[in-house]
């Protein structure tokens, strides 16, 4: 579940019940862990012992995969909704220490992360991103902020829905976006290298190019 919510304020976007209900049924939850996984383990491995960070973690189920099936160590998870952050933190109970939730923003993870040291420079191997940032108006400082916190070499994993899949009828009639600056997979592409983060050939789109889904590396600490 997400939105944006940059360092100085401004404009927030919240999933609608008709996404929130997406989200959590039973579908989404078999395609994210028989389809979603399997692809984005195939195009940037498994992080055993990592320290991740997932950004819109929404219920907490993105996280279980994280941990059982990508293999890492710790995760961070992030929401702005509390509602899902309750959720998340009821079906994750059972990893203990492995998890720490915060509610806040994409954009500002040391904000968010503040309370128990996280969201640090350079601080984590990998940042997972399940279909979040296009909910966020200011996708650049989304990206941005996912590069400032990996650690150099960190991965950063996404699945993404594009400009393509928003502007067709389903989506407008079903679902709140951000109705401005959305990004083709071109533009996603172009815009991870300026952050820092190498995509190469690690990426892949699905359905006519409504979806893209990819790694890539972080290539160093220099600001572009």
């Amino acid at each position: 579940m997400y939105d944006d919510q940059p360092r100085a304020g401004g404009a927030t976007m919240l999933m609608n019940r008709v996404e929130t209900a997406l989200v959590n049924s039973p579908p989404r939850r078999w395609l994210q862990r028989f389809y979603e996984v399997r692809l984005l383990t195939a195009l940037g491995a498994r992080t055993p012992g990592a320290r991740a960070v997932e950004i819109g973690c929404g219920p907490g189920f993105g996280t279980t995969l994280i941990l059982d099936k990508f293999g890492a160590a710790s995760v961070d998870a992030v929401d702005l909704d509390p509602a899902m952050i309750n959720r998340a933190e009821r079906r994750l109970r059972r990893y203990g220490d492995s998890v720490r939730l915060a509610q806040g923003s994409a954009t500002n993870l040391d904000a968010a992360f503040h309370a128990f040291g996280g969201g640090a420079d350079a601080s984590y191997d990998a940042v997972f991103d399940f279909a979040i940032i296009h909910h966020i108006p200011n996708w650049r400082d989304a990206l941005a902020e996912a590069a400032r916190v990996l650690k150099p070499g960190g991965r950063f994993f996404f699945d993404e829905v594009t400009a393509t899949a928003l502007m067709r009828t389903s989506y407008r009639v079903l679902f709140d976006q951000p109705s401005e600056d959305r990004f083709t997979t071109g533009e996603f592409l172009a815009e991870l290298p300026r952050h820092g983060l190498d995509i190469g050939e690690r990426w892949t789109t699905r359905v006519g190019g409504d979806y893209l889904v990819g790694v890539a590396f972080r290539s160093d600490r220099g600001r572009p």
